[in-house]
């Protein structure tokens, strides 16, 4: 196996950010030009490397792809935390998503994907079990597709009284810039976001 230590730190950094399993195809669009990591090795490696530390997880395959997953011994501590905790952790694609949608409601995933730049999906099914955004009808735009709106359980999380809490996209871009150390920010988000595509929208 011939993969460097960096590459698989690459290839690491993505399954904890990704909410859906990583596959070849997701990581070479996310590679510089000329760049290459074999999926397959750089997860041999890191099994490798956690297994060697005794880490309490590992690298798995799933529908296809790979995910970072917590050994079964860790099972029943990991459920009583959630179901005590009563918080879920929203990784950074699905908080992009989720602002996107709670500032232009109702919008369509290939909207969303438009402003994100990457594929929504994951994330979107993701949102959806966790009650956090919900379906509010279809748009007339070719193909007819769903439209997606936040739900009580997201205001709840984000402890906001209404839609009109959230902060202004200016103050948004500010925020983001002031946390850009632990947050990749894209400058082009906020902008994207401020345009207003006309959607109408059937039950």
């Amino acid at each position: 196996m011939d993969i460097q230590d960096f590459d698989a730190r690459i290839v690491e950094a993505l399954l904890i950010a990704s909410d859906a399993p990583i596959t070849q195809t997701r990581l070479n669009e996310c590679l510089d030009e000329g760049q290459q990591i074999n999926l397959e090795d750089a997860v041999a490696y890191l099994n490798e490397e956690y297994e060697k530390g005794g880490h309490s997880f590992f690298v798995k395959k799933v529908a296809g792809g790979y995910q970072l997953v917590t050994k079964k011994d860790f099972e029943g501590i990991i459920r009583r935390y959630i179901n005590r905790s009563g918080r879920i952790r929203l990784s950074y694609a699905a908080l992009e998503t989720l602002a996107i949608i709670a500032y232009k409601q109702p919008v369509s995933r290939p909207d969303i994907e438009a402003i994100r730049g990457v594929n929504s999906e994951g994330v979107i099914s993701t949102l959806l079990e966790r009650d956090l955004i919900t379906v509010q009808g279809r748009s007339n735009s070719p193909g007819r597709p769903l439209l997606y709106g936040v739900t009580q359980e997201f205001l709840c999380y984000f402890g906001l009284n209404s839609i009109s809490d959230l902060p202004q996209l200016k103050e948004l871009k500010e925020i983001l810039h002031a946390h850009s150390v632990e947050y990749t920010y894209r400058e082009d988000i906020p902008e994207k976001m401020l345009q207003n595509p006309s959607e109408k929208i059937e039950d």
